[in-house]
């Protein structure tokens, strides 16, 4: 059996690989250059590639970045925080990342924030009080959510 990291492909594998790795899901440009590294080409080859990937639009930031958006809220809850750090993490200019958040109705948003919120705030077992507090503050902070909407959320459970 041949170990993978040894293997030798040709320029032209190496691009269907990477064509069906961007089919596959939606990458960003950070990702395919990390999936590149593993296959040991010059920098010129590297660029080849890429620029291929790009030109025959298998890696497009802004269709990622929506797409990013969009399901990391959708499946996973994120608020727009966490959504825009994750972003930057991957190289994504501020531009790109406006427009993604965009893709989240602010209907939807708020709707999917009060109702994880809710639901957290039912499943924290402690007593009302300062340690019930944080535990609801943090999570919401490490969901992204943004500060003045989880107090807000706080004051209203707080009061019932």
């Amino acid at each position: 059996m041949k170990d993978k990291s040894t293997e030798q492909f040709s320029l032209q594998e190496i691009q269907q690989k990477l064509e069906y790795y961007c089919a596959y899901q939606e990458r960003c440009y950070k990702e395919v250059e990390g999936k590149l590294f593993d296959f040991h080409l010059t920098a010129e080859e590297k660029d080849q590639v890429l620029i291929y990937l790009i030109e025959n639009n298998f890696i497009n930031e802004e269709r990622f970045a929506k797409s990013f958006a969009r399901g990391k809220h959708n499946y996973k809850f994120w608020g727009k925080n966490r959504i825009t750090n994750e972003l930057k993490f991957r190289n994504i200019s501020s531009r790109i990342i406006q427009e993604a958040l965009k893709e989240i109705p602010e209907t939807i948003y708020l709707e999917n924030f009060h109702r994880l919120a809710e639901k957290h705030w039912d499943s924290i077992k402690e007593r009302k009080g300062p340690q019930k507090n944080k535990k609801f503050v943090d999570f919401l902070l490490r969901k992204g959510y943004e500060t003045s909407l989880i107090f807000e959320k706080l004051r209203e459970l707080e009061a019932n």
